[in-house]
């Protein structure tokens, strides 16, 4: 509750603030290189069995440059308050903040560049915007979920090419465990607990188009090696951006997910107003799962850093359909 409190205040004094402060980009600590910012969710789903309304994500961030260095501290409460009102009249909260990310970068050059830490790892163009406000649904595509780490702690080596297009490589090199589980008795934040990662990703970017591909291995805490391959394109102009991902992963013996992917149209009516329509499709044998399902959503941002999204899920299994809704703010 104290912390709730402080995140409010946080927000009442920026946003009261005459000063360069500008929504979303957090508040300068006197004349440092350190900004202090944070966001939250409120989060509603409905389906055949269940109604339940969460404060889903709170968090508080760090973060600031100086020369050629720049950092990112962020913990977050992830169900910090959950209240269910169907079946049962219930609720539970778990008070405990995790370190989602905390890295530092260093630049070499325009060309070259370090990261050092727990940092989202760079699959794929989804997987870069973790933040519920910064995402065009309240749901991510399942192939975000299920195919590799969503973050890696360790170094991420980066190379940019800048030519007529743009070009980046990404190598990532993991040899520990979460940072998180480090710090929290083993608990880890993260959906793979891993111990090992090493990936590649090459981008080209041309125009209003960016493709990526992007390869790797990780090491469960089983142990179990696993293995993916993703494909990802995007295309973006002022009123319409189209995004799809598309990848497998497998073990040492066969695939234990053959395929999942999703394909996802954003129409902007206007800045403010924006349509999205999403399907998707996975089979995970890990999960014994096949299925293939539409999303199809409504934004409203007042701003940027402000969004109260709503969207209907329409699952090949009827009984699976669901409606959700949030309301997230970055500050």
């Amino acid at each position: 509750m104290r912390l709730t409190v402080l995140v409010l205040l946080l927000i009442f004094f920026a946003w009261g603030e005459e000063s360069s402060y500008k929504p979303g980009e957090g508040v300068q600590v006197g004349s440092l290189p350190l900004y202090a910012g944070g966001y939250f969710s409120l989060n509603y789903k409905q389906n055949e069995t269940m109604k339940q309304f969460s404060i889903d994500d709170l968090a508080l961030l760090a973060y600031g440059d100086s020369g050629k260095f720049s950092y990112l501290a962020e913990i977050e409460a992830s169900d910090l308050y959950v209240r269910n009102l169907q079946p049962e009249n219930n609720h539970t909260s778990d008070t405990r903040f995790h370190a989602e990310r905390l890295y530092l970068n260093y630049d070499f050059n325009d060309d070259n560049a370090l990261r050092v830490g727990k940092f989202n790892s760079p699959i794929g163009f989804w997987n870069l915007s973790p933040i519920n406000v910064l995402r065009d649904t309240t749901s991510s595509p399942i192939s975000t979920e299920i195919l590799f780490p969503k973050y890696t702690t360790g170094v991420n080596l980066a190379h940019h090419v800048y030519t007529v297009s743009e070009d980046t490589i990404n190598l990532m090199l993991q040899e520990t465990r979460d940072l998180d589980a480090i710090f929290n008795s083993g608990d880890v934040y993260n959906n793979f607990d891993i111990d090992r990662h090493y990936g590649l990703g090459l981008i080209h970017s041309e125009g209003e188009w960016k493709f990526q591909f992007n390869a790797g291995r990780f090491q469960t805490m089983e142990p179990k090696s696993l293995y993916y391959l993703m494909a990802s394109v995007s295309y973006e102009n002022e009123s319409f951006k189209l995004l799809s991902e598309i990848g497998s992963q497998h073990d040492n013996n066969s695939f234990t997910v053959p395929y999942a992917g999703y394909l996802q149209g954003v129409y902007r009516l206007t800045p403010q107003h924006s349509l999205i329509a999403r399907l998707e499709a996975y089979k995970d044998h890990t999960l014994d799962q096949k299925e293939a399902f539409g999303v199809f959503g409504y934004t409203y941002r007042p701003i940027y850093p402000v969004a109260l999204k709503a969207e209907y899920q329409s699952h090949s299994s009827g009984h699976e359909d669901q409606f959700l809704c949030s309301f997230s703010v970055l500050f």
